[in-house]
Order: structure tokens, then C-alpha cells, then sequence
């Protein structure tokens, strides 16, 4: 958890450091000053005025309610307009919280890998991460709501108004992230990424949410669903009828995401991605192929392959190999692999932390014969435990000031993330009998043993996803 820590707070006196000498002789600029409230917001927060009224409310419908099917068509299109007026502030302030969410993204993987044992894989999502965070950040109040800027990353207490994270702008840079990562290429390329986020929020029958909470929950979740049940008396029935009801409104196949609920529990906030990327010039290879989980156990697996120029890079010195291939214009999958397959939790360790963007820039172009694994993952976990790992365990308990998302005395049951993450060729499957030339200087890189994989999305510097491949599903 130190190296976590302190690269954070590296990062934030560099950024401070950065704005005094920018600054000079004027007034004080905050690190983060895209992100929290500016002076003419705070004059009007802290005007006497005439008392405004509460906050409008609304009871979710019943979860057997008929739903409509969630459109990911529309939901890409949505993504992609909003980022065809970006103003130059907007993508800085995207930059930003690019910036925060890798580093609490590497923080809270490390925490997560160290439940996986070695043979499962598993892929993690920094954006959903932050994004959950950073609402329950919108639907708090003091003392809560300082805690959880803390624990994003801006540092606040104590310092006024103008230090105040202002959450909305944060979710409107957490929809431009997103937005930027699928718009790449436009409608017309051939290998088009969809990233499409869903958030379910079931409640206790009879409870009323804020309207302006779950309004303000459209700019990274554009589809959310507020839905009520019982949750008390029967919570592996309640948490199949959750599973029920998102596999019927997504149609995605997330698995068993949630497996029980607390009995206590009023609200459940479940936020749910798919990611489908298409390797452009990459062939399905035909039958499967054998993909070694260890030095004696091994799977047969549907395989991709393309050539290109590509960037690489061989670090003898750490045992590892990196390669950048082109998801879109400016989108790349980085492929990390061990050179040596037991070695894959040290080179874990070793690549995914704070300076993991700066090492990558050792990568360099060559022509590459590249074979990899077709990939489904999978993955749910709830933030709570992961709070409680990182010795938070109260951030979002029974104690949490969540005043507003309701009046009622809120507990918090799970907070889970759940992601499928796929990756395909773009092109039809390869020839049988005409195997696909490499060139002959192009180098072999296979990919049939445990690697890692990143998904960056360049504009803004986010990592939208962490992974580790360790045993591919089979054809399905």
C-alpha cells in the first residue's frame, strides 16, 4: 500500500510545485484547479439567499417492472458526440482525472490481484472504479464527502470552497474518457471499439432516491436503473433476481455477478461494463491452439494473428516483453509477458505501478508476426471489501453520510463493478492450408503462456482496463 501512497503524493507535489512556478507571484492555483469549485461558484454556494428547496424524489419501480433492452448502438453514439465540441479545458481537465484514476487504478489492483490465485484471470476496470467512487462522492455530505475527495485524490480539507472537488465535473471528464477512447477511428472503421456502462441501483421497497443523483449518474452510466425488492428477507433470491433482471435488460453474459446481499442492506450500487474491441488486420487462426497455463498444464483455445508495425520492447534485465499494438488512432493494447511463465506475479508487481507509462516509453517500432489468444473476461468485485483491505472499511458503512441520494438513514449493502472484456480479430477467419506470412524480418511474438494486458487510451492518459490472461476461455 506505501508504494501507492507515496506515488500519489509524489504526484501531487509535483503538480503544486508545477502551479507555484506557473503562478509566480499570484494567487495560490490548485493542483487540480480544473476539478473543484471556482471562486464565482463558491461566491454563489455561499451567498445568503432565500432557502432553497429540498431536493425533488422519486420511489424506483418494483425490479419485475418491464425494461426496455439496453441499445449499445446508442449508447457508442452517445459516447462519441460527446466528444466532437470538446473545448482545450475540457480535455485538460480529462488529463486530470486520467491521472488520478491510473493511480488509484494500480493502488487498488494490487489490492485486488492479491485475492486471485495464480491460474485465474481477471481484468479490472480503473474508470468504473472511479466513476462509482466519485458518485458516491456527488451523493455525499460532510464528513463523508471529504473523506472520499481524500481517498480520490485532491487534497481539500481545511482549505475553503475553492479547494472543494466539484463531483459533476468530474463525471462529465469521466464521460469524456470514455467518450475519446471509442470515437477513434469514426463509424466507418473497421475495427470500432464499444464501451458501454450500465448501473443498477436497487433499493429497499419504499425507499426515495434524489432525482438529482441519479440524473447526475447519466454522464458516465448514460443507461441507469433504479429498481426496488426485497433484499432483507431471502438475499440469494434477491441476488439472483438482480442477475436475472441485468443478463435480460444487457443480454450480456457476465456470469453469476452477484452471489448474495447483506440482509441489512437498503441500497445495492452495481455498475456494469462491456468492452469489445476488434484487432484490426488480425485473422481468426482455424481449430484451436494449445495455450500453456503452466509447464505441464495446457488448453486448447481459439487464437488470433496479425502483422504489423508494431512497438516492442525486451527487458532482459526484469524478464519481460512488451508489446503496443493499435486498437483504434489513439487506443493501444500493451501485452506484457513474462519470459519465464512463474515469473508472472513478479513482472505484475514490477510493471503495473505509478511509472508504468513512463517505462513504456522504452517501446520502439518494429515488424512483428504477432499470435495472441481470443479474449472473454470476466470479472465482479465488490468495493466494499476492497475498502476494507485498504483499511477503509467505514468509508461507505452504516455511518456514511449519503444525504444527498436520500433522507433515509442509508446502508450500503455491495458496491460492485462487474466487467466483460472481449477482444476479436476484425478480419474472417485465416486459410487452413495457407499459413499467414511473417515476413522475414518480422518478429515471432506468441502469446500461449500467462501475460498481462492495459488498455490506454492516449488523449487523456487513462488506463480503461488491467488484466491478467492466465487460462483463455475455450470457444463458446
Amino acid at each position: 500500500m506505501a508504494p501507492a501512497g507515496l506515488s500519489l503524493g509524489a504526484a501531487i507535489l509535483c503538480l503544486l510545485a508545477w502551479a507555484g512556478l506557473a503562478a509566480g507571484d499570484r494567487v495560490y492555483v490548485h493542483p487540480f484547479h480544473l476539478l473543484v469549485y471556482s471562486k464565482s461558484n463558491c461566491d454563489q454556494l455561499e451567498k445568503p439567499s432565500v432557502e432553497t428547496p429540498p431536493d425533488p424524489t422519486f420511489t424506483p419501480v418494483p425490479i419485475q417492472t418491464k425494461s426496455s433492452a439496453v441499445d449499445e448502438e446508442a449508447l457508442w453514439e452517445q459516447l462519441v458526440r460527446a466528444t466532437e465540441k470538446l473545448e482545450a479545458e475540457d480535455r485538460l481537465r480529462a488529463s486530470e482525472v486520467g491521472l488520478l484514476l491510473n493511480f488509484m487504478g494500480f493502488h487498488m489492483y494490487k489490492t485486488l490481484s492479491e485475492t486471485w490465485s495464480v491460474a485465474s484471470g481477471a481484468v479490472f476496470s480503473p474508470v468504473a472504479l472511479f466513476s462509482t467512487l466519485t458518485s458516491f462522492y456527488v451523493g455525499a455530505l460532510d464528513p463523508t464527502a471529504s473523506r472520499l475527495q481524500a481517498f480520490l485524490g485532491v487534497p481539500g480539507e481545511g482549505q475553503g470552497c475553492t479547494s472543494r472537488l466539484d463531483g459533476h465535473k468530474v463525471l462529465s471528464s469521466l464521460q469524456t474518457i470514455q467518450g475519446l477512447l471509442v470515437a477513434q477511428g469514426g463509424a466507418s472503421s473497421q475495427a470500432r471499439l464499444l464501451l458501454s456502462t450500465v448501473v443498477g441501483l436497487f433499493t429497499a421497497p419504499g425507499l426515495h432516491l434524489k432525482q438529482p443523483f441519479v440524473q447526475s449518474l447519466s454522464s458516465f452510466a448514460p443507461i441507469t436503473l433504479p429498481r426496488s425488492l426485497d433484499l432483507s428477507t431471502d438475499p440469494n433470491l434477491a441476488a439472483e433476481k438482480i442477475n436475472r433482471f441485468m443478463q435480460s435488460v444487457t443480454g450480456w453474459n457476465m456470469g453469476r455477478a452477484l452471489t448474495a446481499v447483506s440482509p441489512d442492506s437498503t441500497l445495492l450500487f452495481n455498475a456494469y461494463v462491456h468492452f469489445q474491441g476488434k484487432m484490426k488486420g488480425f485473422s481468426l487462426l482455424p481449430g484451436l491452439k494449445e495455450f500453456w497455463v503452466d509447464n505441464t498444464t495446457s488448453v486448447s483455445v481459439p487464437m488470433l494473428s496479425g502483422t504489423g508495425i508494431f512497438h516492442f520492447w525486451s527487458d532482459s534485465q526484469n524478464n519481460l516483453s512488451v508489446t503496443r499494438v493499435p486498437l483504434s488512432a489513439n487506443t493501444y493494447l500493451l501485452l506484457i509477458q513474462p519470459h519465464h511463465t512463474p515469473d508472472l506475479r513478479k513482472v505484475e508487481a514490477l510493471t503495473f505501478q505509478h511509472n508504468f507509462l513512463t517505462r513504456m516509453k522504452n517501446l520502439s517500432p518494429r515488424a512483428i508476426h504477432l499470435t495472441m489468444p481470443q479474449l472473454t473476461l470476466k470479472a465482479s468485485y465488490d468495493l466494499q471489501d476492497l475498502l476494507a483491505q485498504a483499511k477503509l472499511p467505514t468509508l461507505l458503512g452504516a455511518e456514511a453520510n449519503l444525504g444527498k441520494i436520500s433522507d433515509a438513514n442509508l446502508r450500503v449493502g455491495k458496491v460492485l463493478n462487474s466487467v466483460l472484456f472481449e477482444l476479436k480479430a476484425d478480419g474472417e477467419q485465416a486459410p487452413e492450408s495457407v499459413p499467414q506470412p511473417a515476413g522475414p524480418e518480422a518478429l515471432e511474438v506468441t502469446l500461449n503462456s500467462p501475460f498481462l494486458l492495459a488498455v490506454l487510451e492516449r488523449s487523456s492518459g487513462a488506463l480503461h482496463f488491467l488484466g491478467r490472461v492466465s487460462r483463455p476461455l475455450s470457444a463458446e
